[in-house]
Parts: structure tokens; C-alpha cells; sequence
């Protein structure tokens, strides 16, 4: 019984400590998640096979402090599996220049998701 009461009087004191201890750890920084809304492309775009478009998105109301400062973009359409178009940029610089995929088949119900702090997904598009 004595031996119960200690590892629970030990337990109680670890779990009290630990948030003193988050706190004063220097990985423990608040971080906010953004997510921009994306400006281009619109419902109204249409990209050609092989040609460069700019993707563009909203930067104006950044949080000071980002969870994954550098975005990735992809090109997905309805019911196939998504590519990556561009990654390793700053989110804070919004916007980048992507090539269509010669092999992307045309299709009305493309969209382009971009990922960083979390994923923003555009309105669907047109490739021809």
C-alpha cells in the first residue's frame, strides 16, 4: 500500500512539472496555421498543355509565425491521383510559376491544392 501511495505521490509530482517544463523549452513556440486564400487559378482559367502559369495567392494577413514556411503546389483532377507542380518556395511570396503537364488529359475539373501551413484548394479549372 505504502509503495502505491509513493508511485502515485511521484506520478502527481512528474505530470505537475511537465508543463513548467514545456514552457520553458525553446521547441515550444506558438506558432499560428495560415492559410491563404488562392487568387489564380479561377473557375473562369484555362491552361494549355505545356505552357507556364503564374498560381497566385493572398499573403496579405500572414501570422507572424508559420508552422512550415515553405509551400508546395499540386495539380489534381476529379478521381486520379495528384502532381506536384512546384514546392520548396516561400508561402510569403505569393505566388509561382508552374508548367502544365504535356500528359495531362483535358478536362474540365482540375484543381490545384496548395500546401504549407495546411492545404488550400482552388475552385476547378479547365486544361485543354
Amino acid at each position: 500500500m505504502f509503495m502505491n501511495r509513493l508511485s502515485t505521490a511521484l506520478l502527481l509530482a512528474l505530470a505537475s512539472a511537465a508543463p513548467a517544463f514545456a514552457a520553458a523549452s525553446s521547441d515550444n513556440v506558438a506558432r499560428a496555421t495560415w492559410d491563404p486564400k488562392i487568387l489564380a487559378p479561377t473557375a473562369q482559367t484555362v491552361w494549355q498543355h505545356g505552357q507556364v502559369f503564374t498560381v497566385t495567392w493572398d499573403t496579405s494577413n500572414p501570422p507572424a509565425s508559420v508552422t512550415n514556411p515553405n509551400g508546395e503546389i499540386t495539380l489534381s483532377k476529379s478521381g486520379q491521383d495528384s502532381s506536384v507542380l512546384a514546392s520548396n518556395f516561400a508561402l510569403k511570396d505569393g505566388s509561382v510559376e508552374v508548367t502544365v503537364p504535356s500528359d495531362a488529359e483535358p478536362g474540365s475539373d482540375y484543381h490545384i491544392t496548395l500546401f504549407g501551413d495546411s492545404g488550400n484548394v482552388s475552385e476547378d479549372f479547365t486544361i485543354q
